[in-house]
């Protein structure tokens, strides 16, 4: 993999990635039971796969000294409230092929991190607004020895204006925590014309679906399904939206309008 991190202002060339060292490894009862659940959402994970995931932990728990990554760092509930919760994903869309994804606003890799782990065909670019984020991402791409992954510093709303990225990518995905209006308006426009934007939410967002039904109809898209699951106790939900026709390039809005002022 390059040391070439994409940016909104051009290439920036960051330092070679550094070893992370000292991780702790995933229980192997708590991984036994990660392995079981996947295969509710149609997802068998090989043994390789397995000592990725717990390898892409103590990465996490390592870093997490240094920087906030997440909140959630017992291993049971990294095991299902982030790297169940991405790959059950595939319980809504066929991910064997060699789709192109974009995971907007990433984060510390969910869901883009675990789908590339159980999903390796998969060209899947990572985008968050937060170098050091996206730094750490840099150091667990190389750690993992994966291919096909491309690393994005930059708002969406500075993304989308770029040739290289609007309407380039067969599925658009986000766990951010933003409402449904405005991931609509910052994803919306990264979708190619009959590709999919399917954003993770919780539970409990009908009013939420319904308020967003006035942005996905002016960025291009249809509501093509809502999936309802349970994950331990809590209720989620994929909202999966179909791109039909191009956005109109006045979308999405200067950075900042999408969650101050949703459409």
């Amino acid at each position: 993999m390059s040391d070439k991190i994409e940016s909104k202002s051009g290439i920036v060339v960051s330092p070679k990635a550094k070893p992370i060292v000292g991780g702790t490894a995933i229980p192997a009862d708590i991984m036994e039971n990660f392995v079981e659940r996947a295969q509710e959402f149609g997802v068998s994970v090989s043994e390789e796969q397995q000592e990725l995931f717990s390898r892409f932990y103590g990465l996490i728990i390592v870093k997490n000294r240094m920087m906030n990554l997440t909140k959630i760092t017992e291993p049971e509930e990294v095991a299902e409230k982030h790297f169940l919760d991405s790959i059950a994903l595939a319980g809504v869309i066929d991910l064997s092929g060699r789709h192109s994804l974009l995971d907007m606003g990433t984060g510390a890799g969910f869901p883009g991190v675990p789908l590339k782990i159980t999903f390796p065909k998969l060209k899947i670019t990572l985008a968050d607004s937060l170098h050091k984020r996206i730094i750490f991402l840099q150091e667990t791409i190389a750690e993992l020895g994966f291919s096909g992954v491309e690393l994005v510093h930059g708002r969406a709303e500075d993304l989308a204006r770029m040739d290289g990225y609007r309407e380039k990518f067969d599925i658009v995905v986000s766990r951010a925590v933003a409402s449904l209006p405005t991931l609509v308006e910052l994803c919306m426009p990264f979708v190619k014309v009959h590709g999919k934007f399917i954003a993770y939410k919780g539970g409990d967002c009908d009013e939420e679906i319904d308020s967003a039904k006035n942005a996905i109809a002016l960025l291009g898209g249809e509501i093509a399904e809502i999936r309802n699951f349970t994950l331990g106790e809590a209720g989620r939900t994929f909202v999966v939206v179909d791109k039909v026709k191009k956005t109109d390039a006045h979308y999405p809005r200067r950075a900042g309008l999408p969650g101050k002022r949703p459409l």
